[in-house]
């Protein structure tokens, strides 16, 4: 702590990622990474901009990927935002639409980032508890005094996905506030509610490039809403950041939105190796719940997360452990799902324990 810090620093609970250790090589199965390549074009693509023209800003409005995902959505670029990761495009959304004096509701299990940004701008959380099955119950979200509503669909971490109907009565419960749908795992299983645009002025899809897309080490995000929603948010960026994605990173996610084939390629592979996992885990006793994301959520009855975390990390392979003192989730593991060498590993150690 320094003398020099504000209150506001002061009184901040920082977000924890997942562990990333320098101490060995391990499978990392703790962070919800692809562990498959980037799109080859994406990969040419960004080689090809490692030219003279990085002494040059890049485009403020990051118009080409917009154009690329408003053909995608069939949506116009005044619909589509870019930020620098799906976090940032969430913290200028609880800043512009949640910041309003009235508390904020979202799941008591979910994201864990959301708490941190609504203490760092003052807004209440109005926690709505997962049902005992660990499902969000969209009549829970309704008759509520809120300034907003944020729907993780799927929700991590637990991995379970929202039918799309589910999340249009959450948007018709609530005509007069902001709903964001947190789509961060949407590809692995679930359906986008992007095509609700057009009929919901206040809904806001955010995605990222992080998961489905392999591009986690570029930091691209962005959202999707009506263009009055959109307006706000680039409002915000250009009173904080003007230039959030660099010329690499605009070239890149450009091209990973372009190939479509490959997006299609790797999700499927990991649907595949998902659905062999949690066989292979239910066979040795674990509860396993149903996952439309590229993570399983885990509880064995008869064994200590913490212990099987510990042994499998020492064993070199890491999985997440969130904490013995997290309210109903703390005998809990979430495991990424890696390559199908990389799972049989984890299935192996499992095995030995």
């Amino acid at each position: 702590m320094s003398r020099f810090w504000t209150k506001k620093i002061t009184e901040l609970d920082p977000y924890v990622p997942g562990e990333q250790p320098q101490d060995k090589q391990y499978i990392k199965l703790n962070t919800n990474e692809s562990p498959y390549s980037p799109s080859p074009k994406a990969l040419a693509a960004m080689s090809a901009m490692v030219n003279e023209s990085l002494r040059l800003y890049p485009d403020p409005n990051g118009m080409t990927l917009k154009s690329a995902l408003a053909n995608q959505y069939q949506l116009d670029t005044k619909q589509v935002f870019v930020g620098n990761g799906s976090d940032e495009v969430l913290a200028l959304a609880f800043m512009g639409y949640f910041a309003g004096g009235k508390p904020l509701a979202f799941a008591d299990i979910t994201y864990s980032f959301y708490k941190v940004y609504a203490n760092l701008y003052d807004i209440e959380p109005q926690l709505i508890p997962l049902t005992t099955d660990f499902d969000i119950d969209p009549t829970d979200y309704q008759n509520l005094d809120v300034s907003g509503v944020v729907i993780t669909n799927p929700n991590a971490p637990t991995g379970k996905a929202l039918p799309l109907s589910d999340i249009e009565s959450v948007l018709q419960a609530n005509p007069d506030v902001v709903v964001l749908v947190d789509e961060a795992y949407v590809d692995f299983g679930a359906e986008s509610a992007s095509r609700l645009i057009h009929q919901y002025p206040n809904l806001l899809v955010v995605q990222t490039f992080s998961k489905s897309r392999a591009l986690a080490g570029i930091r691209v995000g962005y959202a999707l809403g009506h263009p009055d929603l959109i307006e706000g948010l680039e409002r915000l960026k250009n009173s904080f950041n003007s230039y959030p994605i660099d010329r690499i990173a605009l070239a890149g996610a450009t091209a990973a939105v372009e190939d479509a084939d490959y997006l299609k390629e790797i999700c499927d592979k990991t649907i595949a190796t998902r659905k062999w996992t949690h066989t292979q885990l239910t066979d040795l006793g674990f509860n396993v719940l149903p996952s439309a994301t590229n993570f399983v959520f885990v509880t064995h009855p008869e064994k200590d997360a913490e212990s099987v975390y510990a042994t499998l990390k020492e064993q070199g392979i890491l999985v997440r452990f969130f904490g013995s003192n997290k309210a109903r989730i703390g005998n809990y593991l979430r495991i990424t799902i890696g390559t199908d060498a990389e799972m049989r590993a984890l299935i192996d150690a499992l095995k030995a324990l």
